[in-house]
Order: C-alpha cells, then structure tokens, then sequence
C-alpha cells in the first residue's frame, strides 16, 4: 500500500482539481505584484485617511477575523502535518525535504492550495492595524509582502521543500491567530506567551534556513527538483525573517525587561 493510500482523504481533498489550481498560478502568479503594490498604497493611503482621526476599535470584527484564521491555520497544520509525519516516519528526512507529491496527494493538495491562496487576505491583518492606529512596524508588511510573491512564485513550480515550509507555516500561524484572538477578546494572556511564538517563528526561520541548505545539497538528485532562482529567493527570505524577528524579539522582551528594570531600581 503506498504512502498516500494509507492516508484517509476526505472528499473535498480528494475531488480538488489541483492541475487546474497549477495552471491558474502558472498563469496568474505574477498578480501577487499588483496585489503587493494596491497593498501598499492602501497602507500609506490607510494612515493619511486616519492621521486626524479617532482610531476605531473593532474588536468584534477583529476577533471574527482572528479566528477565523486561527481555525484554518489549525486545520491546515494538523492536514499538512499528518501528511509530513507519515512521510518522514516511512520515508526519513531526506525523502521528506525533497518531496513534491504534497502538492498533488489526496490529503494535502488542497491544504497546499489554500495556504498559498490565503497570502492574499492575509494581507487584511495591516488593515485592523491601521484603522486602530497601532504601530506598523517593517517587518509586519515586509513579511506579508514577501511571502505573498514568494509562495505564489513556487506553487507554480512545485518545488521541493513546499511541505515543510507550509506545515511550519501553518502551525506557527495557529498558535499567532490564537493568540490574536484571545487578545482581540479581551482575555489577559501571560507575556511568556508572546515570547513563546516570536521564538516559534524564529525556529521556523532557522529550520526555513536549514531545509534549503538540504536541497541546495540535493538538489541534482532526480528525486529533489528545485531551481536556484527558488533557492536564492528562499535563501534571502528566511534570512531577512531571521534577522528581523531576532531583532524584534530583542527590542520587545529582552531590551524592554532591562529597561523596565533599571527603571525600577533608580
């Protein structure tokens, strides 16, 4: 029985067209530019519009926004990740890394789909931001810019590596729309929490980093197909997010307590 026998798809899965889903990217993936570019003009336009206004609350629409993408990430992490377990647990990593059935197996297909579709609405995160006049900070937008273009570039392609990256994606995305809905509700969640998945997405960077050296390594393997354009884009990108979120992380928890600290002692 093969891998993919063994996994019970359910119907949905099964019956979505996922050479229909390729060709469309094939054909439209450079949308996800005009789609980057409109986002940026609604951001700066966004913040001129709301300069001399009162930030508005939204906390229900927020919260029912929130969730709704805490659910789907939770979904698509326990599809993906079920998906990559049993391919590392009856193939090893090297099969797992260089895998590119995920885009077309019963169970994962379109899971592969909808992650690389929903970079687009994501993009509504900067949105709340702006209206409730909260601080937008370069990594926030440099980050839904980049993985926009990024997975709608290698969709396409259905290069190696795509299982990993999105099932790390996607887990690291449901505990970050959990928390921003427990948040947007008003819940008190502990700060260890928030430090909890700043570190979460710093992992996914160094492993991001590391799955990519792996199929830089193998990518003349006939059974580990990627491009080096792929690479190199891949390469630059998880070590920017790198870079930022170690930077971020130090600024809000680690530079902040020591200032909190010293202040406490004059």
């Amino acid at each position: 029985m093969k891998m993919n026998e063994s996994l019970h798809a359910f119907d949905f899965e099964r019956q979505f067209n996922d050479r229909a889903a390729q060709e469309w990217f094939e054909q439209n993936w450079g949308a996800a530019f005009v789609l980057s570019g409109v986002y940026v003009v609604v951001i700066f336009l966004g913040r001129v519009f709301m300069k001399d206004r009162q930030k508005l609350e939204l906390r229900k629409p927020l919260v029912l926004w929130s969730l709704s993408l805490a659910i789907f990430s939770i979904t698509g992490a326990m599809r993906a990740g079920w998906y990559m377990f049993n391919m590392v647990q009856s193939r090893g990593l090297q099969e797992s890394v260089c895998d590119t059935e995920f885009f077309s197996a019963p169970v994962s297909k379109f899971w592969a789909f909808a992650f690389t579709l929903s970079k687009a609405p994501e993009l509504g995160d900067t949105v709340f931001i702006v209206l409730r006049k909260q601080r937008l900070i370069f990594l926030h937008w440099y980050h839904h810019i980049t993985v926009l273009l990024y997975s709608w570039y290698t969709y396409k392609d259905r290069v190696a590596g795509g299982g990993w990256f999105m099932t790390m994606n996607y887990t690291v995305h449901a505990f970050m729309y959990s928390y921003y809905t427990a948040k947007a509700a008003g819940a008190r969640v502990p700060r260890p929490f928030a430090m909890l998945i700043t570190l979460m997405q710093i992992t996914q960077m160094l492993m991001g980093l590391s799955f990519v050296g792996l199929l830089y390594l193998w990518k003349h393997d006939i059974h580990c197909f990627s491009t080096m354009h792929n690479i190199i884009f891949a390469s630059v990108m998880y070590l920017s997010y790198l870079l930022l979120f170690s930077v971020f992380f130090y600024q809000s928890y680690l530079k902040r307590s020591g200032d909190e600290k010293r202040v406490k002692r004059e």
